[in-house]
C-alpha cells in the first residue's frame, strides 16, 4: 500500500514508477536503444532554453547580429550536447551478475557490468534504485567494461524480487537527463537474521544403535573434541580450536558415532506473541547453525516436514541456511 506520508508529488512519481516497471520485461543482460533510453531538458537546460529565447528576441528586437552569433552558437553547442548526453547510454550492454544470498537487515551488494562496444569512453554513467537518490557513478573506457555495486536492503526473508533499476547520464553538459529503466530477472535469497544472543548449542541426541545419554561441555555446547593423543591423525585437528583456545584437540569420532547434534525447531524454545513466534525460532536456529559452523562440528536440521541429514561444510551451511529462508 502506498505510505499515506509521502508528499503528493512524490505518491505520483511512485506510482507512475510501478506501472512503468509492470510493464517491463525482466532480463538480467540488456543493450540500451532509442526505444529504452530517454530524454528530458534538466533544470539548468531549462533556463538555457529560455535564455537562448530571451536572447533571440532581444537581438530581434534591437537587430544585433553579435547577439544573433551569440544565441545561435549556444544553441548548437546545446544541440551537440544533447546528442552526445544520449549517446552515452546508447549502445551501452548491461549485464547483472548473480546476487549472493544475504541475511535479513544485512546489505547485498548487485554486481552491474557495462560494456562498451564504441571506440570512444563514455563518462559519467550511474546506477541506482529506481525512486531512490543514491547513485553509483562510473566511466567506461573505449571497447571496455567497467562494475558498479548497488546496495539492497531486504527486510523479509526468502526469495525476493530485486528492484527495478536505472541508469542515467548529464555528460557533458548537464543540460539533458538520459535515462533507462531496468527490471532484473534474477532474485536473491535471503536468510533469517541471526539471533544475536543466542543460547547454547542443544545436546546432541543418541544416533542409531547409541545407548549413551547426550554430553555436553561446561558452557553446555555440543562439542565433539577431546584432547590430543599421540598419533592422530593431522586430519582429525580441529584446528579452528586450536586457534581459540591455544590447545591441542581432536575430533571424537567415537563419540560422533554415538552422538547427532540436530538443530530442531522444535528445541528453540517459547516466544510471545504467535504472529512473532516462527520468525524468531527461525532466527535462533540460523545462529545456531552459524555456531555449529564455526566450530567445524557435524549437524542436521529439522523442520517439520523436511530434514537434512548431519553434515559439515560450507555447502551444508548453506543448504541449512536456504532450507530456513524458503520455509
Amino acid at each position: 500500500m502506498p505510505n499515506p506520508l509521502l508528499h503528493p508529488v512524490q505518491h505520483v512519481r511512485a506510482r507512475i514508477n510501478r506501472f512503468w516497471v509492470g510493464r517491463l520485461k525482466p532480463a538480467d543482460s540488456t543493450t540500451l536503444t532509442q526505444h529504452n533510453v530517454y530524454i528530458l531538458p534538466t533544470r539548468p537546460g531549462w533556463m538555457l532554453g529560455l535564455t537562448l529565447l530571451v536572447l533571440l528576441i532581444a537581438s530581434i528586437n534591437y537587430q544585433l547580429n553579435l547577439g544573433y552569433v551569440l544565441t545561435f552558437l549556444l544553441a548548437g553547442c546545446a544541440v551537440v550536447g544533447m546528442h552526445v548526453c544520449h549517446g552515452t547510454l546508447r549502445g551501452l550492454s548491461m549485464h547483472l551478475l548473480t546476487p549472493e544470498p544475504t541475511f535479513v537487515g544485512s546489505a547485498a551488494l548487485l554486481t552491474v557490468q557495462l560494456q562498451n562496444p564504441r571506440k570512444t569512453p563514455r563518462y559519467g554513467i550511474g546506477l541506482a534504485l529506481l525512486g531512490t537518490q543514491q547513485w553509483s557513478w562510473t566511466n567506461v573506457e573505449a571497447q571496455g567494461s567497467a562494475s558498479v555495486h548497488i546496495a539492497v536492503h531486504p527486510d523479509k526473508r526468502g526469495l525476493q524480487d530485486l528492484p527495478a533499476l536505472t541508469a542515467e547520464t548529464h555528460f557533458p553538459l548537464g543540460t539533458f537527463r538520459v535515462w533507462t529503466v531496468w527490471r532484473p530477472a534474477a532474485r536473491l535469497l535471503v536468510y533469517p537474521a541471526a539471533e544475536r544472543q543466542a543460547p547454547p548449542l542443544p545436546p546432541g541426541a543418541p544416533s542409531a544403535g547409541g545407548t549413551a545419554t547426550a554430553q555436553r561441555q561446561a558452557s553446555g555446547e555440543f562439542d565433539g573434541v577431546r584432547a590430543y593423543r599421540r598419533g592422530d591423525a593431522l586430519k582429525t585437528v580441529v584446528w579452528k580450536k586450536v586457534a581459540k583456545a591455544g590447545q591441542l584437540v581432536s575430533r571424537d569420532t567415537q563419540q560422533a558415532q554415538r552422538f547427532e547434534l540436530w538443530l530442531d525447531l522444535q528445541q528453540t524454545g517459547h516466544f510471545a506473541g504467535s504472529a512473532a513466534s516462527l520468525e524468531h525460532k527461525l532466527s535462533r536456529l540460523c545462529a545456531w547453525v552459524l555456531a555449529a559452523h564455526r566450530q567445524d562440528l557435524r549437524y542436521g536440521l529439522r523442520l517439520p516436514g523436511q530434514d537434512i541429514a548431519p553434515d559439515s561444510g560450507e555447502a551444508h551451511k548453506r543448504a541449512c541456511l536456504t532450507a530456513l529462508a524458503l520455509y
